[in-house]
Parts: C-alpha cells; sequence; structure tokens
C-alpha cells in the first residue's frame, strides 16, 4: 500500500452479528473511500459472526474490493477489543482509523478524524460532548436519552478521576491513530472487550502521545437497555481499577506489555 500526497488511510470496521445492515454499509465507506485523494485499504474483522457477517465481507470483496478490502475472521469469539488490534497492527496505512460497523458515526466522520491526525494529532478520538458535536436521534429514545446521558457522564466522571484526565469520552466507536501511535499502543493493549477503549487511551497519554477530542455527528437510533448498560458501566469500572493496578505492576512498560489475546475473559457481548 504506498501512501499518497495525503497519506494513505486504513479503515478499520470490527464486525460481530452484522450481517443486517453490513453489505450496505460496506459499500458506503468505499464509496467515501474512493472519493477521498489518498490510497487506502478497508479492513473487515468478523469477530465469529453466528448470522453470516463473514460471508458477506467476503462477497463484497469479491464482487469488486480487490486487494484494497481485507477480510478476516477470528477463531473464537474474542471482543472488540482483540478485532481491532489485530486489525491496528496488521494495517499498513499512515493513518488507521477504526469505526462500528453499524455507523453510527456516518462515513464522512472519517475525514475529520483524518484531518486532526494530519495537522498533527497522535491519537484522534470523536468526542459526543464537543461543542461542534450533532445528534441526530430518533424520537422514540428522547424519553429514555436523559438517563443514558447522565449514566454516561458519571462513567465518564470516573474514568477521568481514575485512567484519563481531561478526556470527556472514551468509549466513542470512532478513533484514528497515526501509524507510529498505533504500532506503540497496541502491543500494550491488554484488555479485549468492553474496556479496551479506555485503557488504549490511557496508554496513549503515558507514552505522551498527542490526543486530540473531535466533534461528529452521531446517530442515536437504537437504545439497549437501561439494565445491560448499567450492568456494562459497572464492569468497566471493575476494569478501569484493573487498568490502574496493571499500570503500577508494571504490566503496561514499553517492552512488551501483556500478551495480545490474554484480555479481560469471559464471552461477554460478542464484539463489544
Amino acid at each position: 500500500m504506498a501512501g499518497g500526497g495525503a497519506g494513505s488511510l486504513s479503515l478499520i470496521i470490527p464486525a460481530y452479528n452484522s450481517a443486517r445492515f453490513l453489505e450496505k454499509n460496506l459499500a458506503r465507506c468505499a464509496a467515501y473511500l474512493e472519493e477521498t485523494e489518498q490510497d487506502w485499504e478497508l479492513i473487515v474483522v468478523d469477530d465469529c459472526s453466528t448470522d453470516g457477517t463473514h460471508d458477506i465481507a467476503q462477497r463484497f470483496r469479491e464482487r469488486g474490493g480487490g486487494e484494497r478490502v481485507r477480510v478476516h475472521r477470528n477463531s473464537k469469539n474474542a471482543g472488540k477489543g482483540a478485532s481491532v488490534r489485530r486489525a491496528m497492527l496488521e494495517a499498513r496505512g499512515d493513518y488507521r482509523v477504526f469505526t462500528d460497523a453499524d455507523l453510527t458515526y456516518p462515513i464522512e466522520n472519517v475525514g475529520r478524524i483524518c484531518r486532526s491526525l494530519r495537522a498533527g494529532a497522535d491519537v484522534a478520538i470523536a468526542c459526543r460532548v464537543h461543542e461542534d458535536s450533532r445528534y441526530i436521534v430518533n424520537a422514540q429514545f428522547l424519553p429514555i436519552l436523559l438517563t443514558r446521558h447522565l449514566m454516561g457522564r458519571a462513567f465518564s466522571l470516573s474514568a477521568r478521576l481514575l485512567l484519563v484526565g481531561w478526556l470527556r469520552d472514551t468509549q466513542a466507536g470512532l478513533k484514528g491513530f497515526t501509524r507510529a501511535a498505533a504500532e506503540r499502543v497496541f502491543p500494550l493493549q491488554i484488555m479485549n472487550r468492553f474496556s479496551f477503549d479506555v485503557e488504549v487511551l490511557f496508554l496513549a497519554q503515558r507514552l505522551s502521545l498527542k490526543i486530540e477530542e473531535v466533534g461528529v455527528e452521531f446517530i442515536y437510533s437504537k437504545e439497549p437497555s437501561t439494565i445491560r448498560f448499567a450492568t456494562d458501566t459497572l464492569r468497566m469500572l471493575r476494569d478501569m481499577l484493573r487498568i490502574r493496578w496493571r499500570a503500577l505492576a508494571g504490566r503496561y512498560d514499553e517492552r512488551g506489555g501483556g500478551p495480545a489475546g490474554a484480555g479481560d475473559g469471559g464471552r461477554g457481548a460478542g464484539a463489544r
């Protein structure tokens, strides 16, 4: 993958049971990438889906994606963090961006992330509370949006106090890394599931990398149960304490970190 004048881009799509929307969203991604003035590759990592996600991605590649579309399948359900780490370390782009397969962050937001990286950031992350961010909300979710928002802010405050300081939104599913940043951060990543986002940002800060929050457009069109969200939040609070302990124990030293795939165990919630 040769680097272009604008720097080459690896767009990473971690996917789990995404058959319902994957084909149309991969087409949207490819169409967007074709319009950019840079070399690109599209990497799909299927986290051992059970609904045909892998077959859909393979057919998309065979119909016209060619060598610029790569499809991987995890041998077992390993978690979104494991899928992102795998792709980040196999990617060839100067800029490496991952986003959710359902395009909750419309694909045009990738351009905002890349502009931040080209301007000098080592890591650029979507921030839903950024002054330039905009929500598109399905009306049926308005009554519960406030509850979800308040729970999210409570988690964010805990993450800031325990791990990431000034960063306001660790869990947004759109993040970008320069080649150099990815090759330093992801070999040290241990968490495979719920808390990998906050872990990689904690690692980036430990490595003194420049992180920039980016305003984005966010589509709020589905709502997991409040009970599940509360359970996951408690699990992530536990994981944050584990991250802090690992740091104190030297597990995140740049000489090698934890073994890729050791992770946080358990089947959990698939690619999430």
